[in-house]
């Protein structure tokens, strides 16, 4: 579920459509959450497809760390990339905003901790990272981890209008963390060899 100051709207021709923030999102706000309205196809309900609907699932969903493809039902689908994310997600499923996002401004993700199924192009935006690689996240997973423990205090402080959407086991998890009584778990264990999951398409 995405953060409900956001919008879909049209970015570009080569973009497409894009989520923007309606109003000031503040730091350390959660952006999204992983519902239970969010669709998991497992490898075996994805062999059970239309074969016309697998180039929707390879647009839309992104890959867990289990190999399962995670469709969701709102506009977080229409999340674009940017090697700059405003966004970072967490091992515990949700998205938090990793500086203040203001209104008209795109709600992004690095595609990298996404498990693409292949490498791609993205527009060039002036670093020195031009390709998304289905592997980024076994090399940026520290910098990732580092945005969010930056943000700690501010998702304690903020008003967090998504909190009520996240399994209260998640969040007890995560506010250990933020009370400094546990480590955070790394972004690193939501990574998948795509590997098998590529066979199939």
């Amino acid at each position: 579920m995405m953060h409900p100051e956001t919008e879909v709207r049209f970015i570009s021709d080569r973009v497409g459509y894009g989520v923007v923030a309606k109003n000031f999102i503040p730091k350390g706000t959660i952006t999204w959450v992983q519902d239970d309205l969010d669709t998991i196809y497992s490898a075996e309900a994805i062999q059970k497809l239309n074969p016309l609907m697998l180039d929707y699932i390879e647009t839309y969903c992104f890959t867990n760390g289990r190999g399962e493809k995670v469709l969701c039902w709102d506009i977080a689908k229409y999340v674009n990339h940017s090697f700059n994310s405003n966004c970072v997600t967490t091992a515990y499923d949700f998205e938090i905003a990793i500086r203040d996002i203001y209104p008209g401004e795109q709600i992004t993700d690095d595609y990298g901790y996404l498990n693409v199924s292949e490498p791609f192009e993205a527009e060039d935006e002036g670093y020195e990272r031009k390709v998304v690689y289905p592997d980024d996240i076994l090399r940026y997973h520290e910098q990732w981890d580092k945005a969010v423990l930056d943000n700690l205090f501010d998702i304690g402080s903020v008003h967090q209008p998504l909190k009520k959407f996240i399994p209260a086991l998640h969040w007890e998890g995560f506010s250990r963390v933020i009370a400094g009584q546990e480590q955070l778990r790394s972004i690193l264990t939501c990574y998948y060899d795509q590997k098998i999951i590529d066979r199939l398409f």
